[in-house]
């Protein structure tokens, strides 16, 4: 990435100069999309935070969602039972617990258990005001489960929700991960859609905290060969058809809201 870890350059300066929206033309002034490439996690958790911060200051801000792959890394939400960063369930603690990871660990402010995300990853981070739809967590969640449930139908693959189980399934096989974190109504993080690439960095962990669970991408489902970059753009289109869906009819509310 240009810049360097040592560039004075700010992130958001320096992100943009190489991430327009894959299809800009087709975005509507409050809903940005924008393609990232391939971008350390770190430095698209500082971005988040970012346009999340700037969200709170204006809400008339635009709603974004960036699209990007990581390299390695696995992550965890804020709960205090962390045996799902062993492979087979025990319960560790302290720093041990992640010293057999082969790849760094994040512990971050969504939901949920551990879980991977590396090469071969389709990444969506939507920073969308909640306040704009009704305040409507469980909605958002399903939306989102929606979205790739039809964005895998265009490439003939049939996929589905699990009752009590956010993410989505091919069968009995987990082929996305959703997790969000919620700040003053606005959200970050999001979902990981496995569509090619090794798999194999999940077997180190409780993917999501479900034991047992097969774990499955694009490629493996369909026996042929998908990018990232190829499948982004028919997210970004799905997005924008599906953001009004999304969304409440009446005006942003100005009453504060919790934080959650």
């Amino acid at each position: 990435m240009n810049g360097g870890p040592n560039s004075r350059e700010p992130l958001t300066q320096m992100l943009s100069r190489k991430t327009q929206p894959a299809s800009h033309e087709l975005c509507p002034t409050d809903f940005q999309i924008h393609w990232l490439g391939r971008t350390e996690f770190g430095r698209a958790l500082a971005l988040q935070e970012d346009i999340v911060a700037k969200k709170r200051e204006d809400a008339s801000r635009s709603d974004e969602l960036l699209l990007l792959e990581h390299e390695p890394v696995y992550t965890i939400g804020r709960t205090p039972d962390r045996s799902s960063l062993s492979a087979t369930g025990r319960i560790l603690r302290g720093e041990l617990d992640s010293a057999h990871l082969p790849y760094p660990l994040f512990s971050i402010n969504r939901g949920g258990q551990a879980t991977y995300h590396g090469p071969g990853q389709l990444m969506g981070y939507p920073i969308i005001d909640l306040r704009r739809c009704g305040q409507d967590l469980h909605k958002y969640l399903r939306w989102l489960e929606q979205l790739l449930i039809d964005l895998l139908a265009r490439y003939d693959i049939a996929a589905q929700r699990r009752e009590s189980l956010t993410g989505v399934w091919v069968e009995n096989r987990k082929i996305a991960s959703i997790g969000v974190g919620v700040r003053h109504w606005i959200t970050m993080h999001g979902f990981a859609l496995n569509v090619c690439g090794d798999l194999s960095p999940f077997d180190h962990i409780v993917p999501c905290g479900i034991n047992n669970v097969a774990i499955t991408s694009m490629e493996k489902e369909m026996n042929k060969s998908f990018t990232v970059a190829e499948v982004a753009p028919t997210l970004e289109k799905l997005a924008l058809d599906s953001i009004s869906d999304l969304r409440i009819d009446h005006a942003l509310s100005t009453v504060s809201a919790p934080c959650l």
